[in-house]
C-alpha cells in the first residue's frame, strides 16, 4: 500500500526542473480565478483543464500504448449521457453517475476491443473512428437518449455539491481542476505500474514483448478499456457544466480528433505532453476564433490553427515535449 501511495504522489523520477515547473503550474491554476476577472478567460481555462483531462486519458492508449484511437468521443458521450439520463429521469446524485458512465464505456470498449485489435496502424485508427460515428448516429435516432434534441438538466439554485451545479464559474474551475489532478496522479501511478511497463514494451516492439511472456492483445485491451473509463469522466463533467447535451456536442468526430491532436502536439507518451498540448491548442483555438470571427474573417482561424499543427508535426513528430527533450540533451 505504501509503495502504491508513493508511486501516486511521487514525481521523484522526474528532473528537478520539471517538478519546479509543475509546482508553478499548480499555483497559477489555483490563483487564476482570483487574478483574472474576464468571464471568457475563465471559460478558456476551464476548457483547457477539460482537454488536459481528456488528453491524459487518451495518452494511456495513444501515447503509452502507441495505438491511434480516433474514437474517444464515444466514451465522452457514454459518460455524458449516463450522467444526464440518471440525473434527469431518476434524480440520481452526480457522484453516482460517474461510475455508471465509466462502467458503460468500459463494457462497450471491452466488447469491441478484441476484434479491433486484430487490426493495426491506420486500419485500427479507421475502425475506432467508424465505431464512434456509429454510436453517435444511434444516439441521434434513439428516443430514450433524447435524439437530436438532446437532454436538458433541471437547474438547481445556488451551490449544490450533490448535483454539482453552481451559480459561479469559479466552482466549476476548481471542480475540473480536482478531476484533472486526480487523473494526473492516476497516470503518474500507471506509468510506473506493471501494466504501464508492459504497455510501453508492447508499443516499442510487440514481438519482443511477446517473447518476454507479455500477452500483447490482453495488454492492449486493458489499456483501451481504462482509457475509455477515463474519457467518460470528462463527459460527466460536460453534462453538469453545460446543463444540456446532445450527440453533436459530446460525440462529434471533431472532439475525437482534437483530443488526439492535443496529445500528439504536446508529446505522446509523456506525462506532461497532454497538458502542454492543451495549453497551446485550446487558447489558440478559442482566442483566434473569437478575434478573427469578430472582424468577419471566418475560417481563417482554422487555417492558421491547422498550419501551426502541421509545422509542429513536421518539425518534431514527438511533439513539443520532444523538442524540449532534444534541447535538454544538447546542454
Amino acid at each position: 500500500m505504501g509503495r502504491i501511495l508513493r508511486d501516486i504522489f511521487s514525481f521523484g523520477d522526474r528532473p528537478f526542473s520539471e517538478r519546479i515547473g509543475f509546482v508553478i503550474f499548480i499555483v497559477i491554476i489555483l490563483a487564476f480565478p482570483w487574478i483574472v476577472e474576464s468571464c471568457y478567460a475563465r471559460a478558456v481555462m476551464i476548457k483547457f483543464l477539460l482537454f488536459a483531462l481528456f488528453g491524459l486519458g487518451w495518452n494511456l492508449i495513444g501515447g503509452y500504448g502507441g495505438q491511434v484511437d480516433l474514437g474517444q468521443a464515444k466514451n465522452v458521450g457514454f459518460g455524458a449521457f449516463a450522467t444526464a439520463l440518471m440525473m434527469s429521469h431518476w434524480n440520481t446524485p452526480f457522484w453516482l453517475t460517474i461510475p455508471a458512465g465509466m462502467i458503460v464505456a468500459t463494457a462497450e470498449s471491452f466488447a469491441v476491443a478484441y476484434p479491433m485489435f486484430r487490426l493495426r496502424g491506420h486500419y485500427f485508427a479507421i475502425a475506432t473512428l467508424c465505431v464512434a460515428l456509429v454510436w453517435k448516429e444511434l444516439f441521434i435516432f434513439w428516443d430514450w437518449t433524447g435524439g437530436a434534441r438532446g437532454i436538458e438538466l433541471q437547474v438547481m439554485p445556488g451551490v449544490n455539491f450533490t448535483y454539482m451545479q453552481f451559480d459561479s464559474p469559479i466552482y466549476y474551475h476548481y471542480f475540473i481542476f480536482f478531476l484533472f489532478i486526480a487523473q494526473l496522479l492516476y497516470m503518474n501511478w500507471f506509468r510506473k505500474s506493471k501494466l504501464g511497463y508492459e504497455l510501453q514494451a508492447v508499443r516499442d516492439n510487440e514481438e519482443a514483448a511477446a517473447s518476454l511472456g507479455i500477452n500483447v492483445t490482453l495488454t492492449k485491451v486493458k489499456a483501451y478499456c481504462i482509457a475509455a473509463a477515463l474519457g467518460a469522466i470528462g463527459g460527466s463533467f460536460m453534462t453538469v457544466y453545460y446543463l444540456y447535451i446532445d450527440p453533436d456536442l459530446v460525440m462529434p468526430m471533431d472532439l475525437s480528433i482534437l483530443i488526439a491532436m492535443t496529445v500528439m502536439v504536446g508529446g505522446a507518451g509523456s506525462i506532461w505532453g497532454p497538458i502542454i498540448g492543451a495549453a497551446i491548442l485550446i487558447p489558440l483555438d478559442m482566442y483566434l476564433g473569437a478575434w478573427l470571427g469578430g472582424i468577419g474573417r471566418y475560417g481563417i482561424d482554422f487555417m492558421i490553427y491547422a498550419f501551426i499543427i502541421m509545422i509542429i508535426a513536421a518539425r518534431e513528430p514527438r511533439g513539443i515535449w520532444g523538442i524540449i527533450e532534444r534541447a535538454r540533451r544538447r546542454r
